[in-house]
Order: structure tokens, then sequence, then C-alpha cells
């Protein structure tokens, strides 16, 4: 009957603290998702776009290119001053890279140097675009991995020239990107070459920035409007014209994915807890079976000279070892229920499922603390039953 008894208490608490780690584990599996939906991108970036006007203002026509120049991004950076994290213009055009024979077609960028903090670039080989290329609009290149890999096989590129469109560049740099082939199939010359070289003028194709990571996403969604407001005002460009200037504010994700990980979090809090309380009654009601059951036994130990204080404790730790041990159990098996389903659950669009051991020791104690509360009371009134009373429980 004790071992039957020791199963049940034991089940009980492995199966409260198993659904326990499983849940947290699925809610930070989806958390993980929702992050790496960015990319390794920064997540506190804005991107603005020109297009053409859709409605008349100020007595300018319908249809009217708006075109970014270098001026822009200084307007921006001059105006919002700390608002601003890192900021570029891009150009953006398509070329053919060719080297010794190898070619291919490849999309070029002309960037500033921030663009390397912006886009998360990693520096494999040689280095990035700097302030001294821009002065001198240096015919040099920063290429993808990709591009290496594709071009160069198992030469280092670093030094080499690269022929784009017929342009001959000196390869300084090579770079990685987590979100890989697509990004690191990328090469990067400074703008102000690429203005020179494919134009000769300042026009950019678009602007990229970071806001202050210390803004909030209210914050940041505000600091958007007032950006857009501001080049709107300078381009004579109506308020609710939608096309001629277009932000796309990663901050709008940010507060979705927020909200949705806080309402996920909310909802995994109350089931976690309420797998705990059911977890808690059914040690409360075991911890009441296992004192009416030992009553006999209680009442032989205060008629050798027992103390109160010393029944209780030794049904209180009882019920802590056997506590402890399943929860530990229930840990081991929720954490291994999680590794086996971990490749499956990412057609459900749950990635990395875990959970801190952290977490699940704190909720094992909490059980431990919670049944010896509720065991207390009945082994506490038991402790005070007299000897004859007891040995005449049936």
């Amino acid at each position: 009957m004790n071992r039957t008894r020791s199963l049940l208490s034991g089940f009980t608490v492995a199966f409260a603290i198993l659904l326990f780690a499983v849940l947290f584990g699925i809610a930070n599996g989806l958390q993980n998702t929702f992050e790496e939906a960015f990319g390794t991108d920064a997540n506190n970036s804005i991107q603005i776009f020109s297009g053409r006007t859709t409605k008349a203002y100020k007595g300018l026509q319908v249809g009217r290119k708006i075109q970014f120049k270098n001026e822009d991004r200084d307007f921006i950076k001059d105006k919002y001053g700390d608002k601003v994290q890192f900021i570029t213009s891009k150009v953006n055009k398509d070329v053919t890279a060719s080297f010794k024979g190898e070619k291919n077609n490849y999309q070029l960028r002309g960037i500033y140097p921030e663009f390397m903090f912006i886009e998360n670039n990693v520096v494999k080989e040689g280095r990035y675009i700097n302030q001294n290329d821009l002065n001198h609009k240096a015919k040099v290149a920063v290429i993808g991995q990709k591009v290496e890999e594709e071009l160069f096989f198992k030469e280092t590129a670093i030094g080499k020239y690269i022929n784009l469109s017929g342009i001959q560049y000196k390869v300084v740099g090579v770079f990685t990107d987590d979100e890989g082939d697509t990004e690191e199939s990328i090469i990067y010359i400074p703008i102000t070459t690429t203005q020179f070289v494919y134009g000769n003028n300042d026009f950019v194709d678009l602007i990229h920035l970071t806001f202050n990571p210390e803004m909030n996403s209210n914050e940041a969604l505000a600091f958007g409007v007032s950006i857009e407001k501001s080049l709107k005002q300078k381009f004579d460009v109506a308020r609710s014209d939608q096309r001629a200037i277009r932000l796309r504010n990663m901050a709008e994700g940010t507060k979705k994915v927020d909200l949705m990980t806080a309402s996920l979090s909310i909802i995994i809090l109350v089931i976690g807890f309420g797998t705990l309380i059911a977890g808690i009654v059914g040690i409360s009601n075991i911890m009441i079976f296992i004192v009416k059951e030992r009553t006999k036994e209680i009442g032989i130990r205060k008629a050798l000279g027992a103390s109160p204080r010393s029944i209780v404790s030794i049904i209180l730790i009882e019920s802590i070892i056997i506590t402890a041990i399943a929860g530990y159990v229930g840990l081991l098996v929720g954490v291994g229920v999680l590794e086996l389903a971990a490749p499956s659950l990412e057609t459900y669009f749950i990635k990395d499922p875990g959970v801190s051991n952290s977490l699940v020791f704190g909720a094992t104690i909490t059980l431990i603390i919670a049944g010896a509360i509720a065991g207390y009371l009945p082994a506490k009134k038991a402790s005070q039953i007299k000897p004859i009373v007891a040995l005449r429980n049936d």
C-alpha cells in the first residue's frame, strides 16, 4: 500500500512538471519563430522609398516622380539627431560579374559604411567599405561569401580584381550573412562610386536607417510617422498621398510580435499555473489520505513518546522526498519530449522549443512547498490526536 501511495504521489507531481515544461517549451519555440521572421537584420530599422505622386498638391501635377538625393539622408540625420542610430542611402544595380572566365549575375548596392550594422553583415576576410572609399570614389568592392564561392572557387578573392559589367573593382572584403545565400550573393561598393559611375549624379534609390534601440514600439512608430511627414513637406507631397513616399517600419512587426508573445505568455501562464494547481490539489488529497492511513502508526509513535513535531516532520519529509524525485523525473521526461518532438514541431512553426531549468526548478519547488503546506494541516491535526483514539481508528 505504501508503494502504491508513493507512486500515486510521484505520478501527480511528475505529470504536472512534465506538462509545465512542455507548455513553456512550446511557447519559447513559437517566440523563436517570431524572432527569426525578422532575420538577422536590425529589428529597429526603417526603410524609406520614393515613388510617384497620386494626388495634385500646391499646384503640382499628379504622377510627379519623387527622387531622393544625398541631401535627404543628411536632412533626416540632422533633423532627428540622437533618434537615428545608423543611416545610409542605397543605390541598387544589377550587374554581370566575372573573374577568369567565370561569370554570373548579381545585385550591386552602393552604400555608406553604416550599412554593415543595419544589415548585420559579418566581415569574413579583409574589410568593409569605409569613409576613405567614399571620399575618393574608390573602385573597391566587398562581396558576399556566395559570390566568392561561385567566381573564385578555392581562391581567396581579397586583392583580386572583379569585372562588374565592364568595370574593374578591387575586392577588399568578403562578408557573411546569417540569412544565407540570397544576402551573400550581393556586392557592395561605395555609394559615391555608384553615383559617379552609373549616372554621374547624387540620386539614391532609398534611405535605410535604424532608430535609437531604447525607443519602445509606440515611440518608434511615432518616429516613423514624423519622418514621413517631414519628407512630404520637403517634397510638397499631400499628407494623404500613400505612394509618393512610403516607409517600412520594423516597429510595426515588433509591436505585433510583442503583442502576440505577451498574449501567448499569458495563456501559457494560465495553463501552466492551472497544471500546477492541479498538481497541488493532487498532492493535498494524497497527503490527507496518507495521514488518515497512518493514524494508527501515529498513535503508536505517540504512545512510545514521539513528540507532535517529530510526527509532522516524518510525514512532511516523506512528501518532500517523493515530490522532489518525481519533479526531477518529470523535468527530464518533459525536456526529452521537447527534444524528440523538435523536428516535427518545426512544421507547425515551433522552432527550437526549450525551457530554462531555473523556471521548471522553480515550479518544482513551488509544488514541494505547496504540497508541504497542504499536508501540514492534516498532519498537525493527526499529531494532536490522543494515542488511545488513534489506536481505535479503523
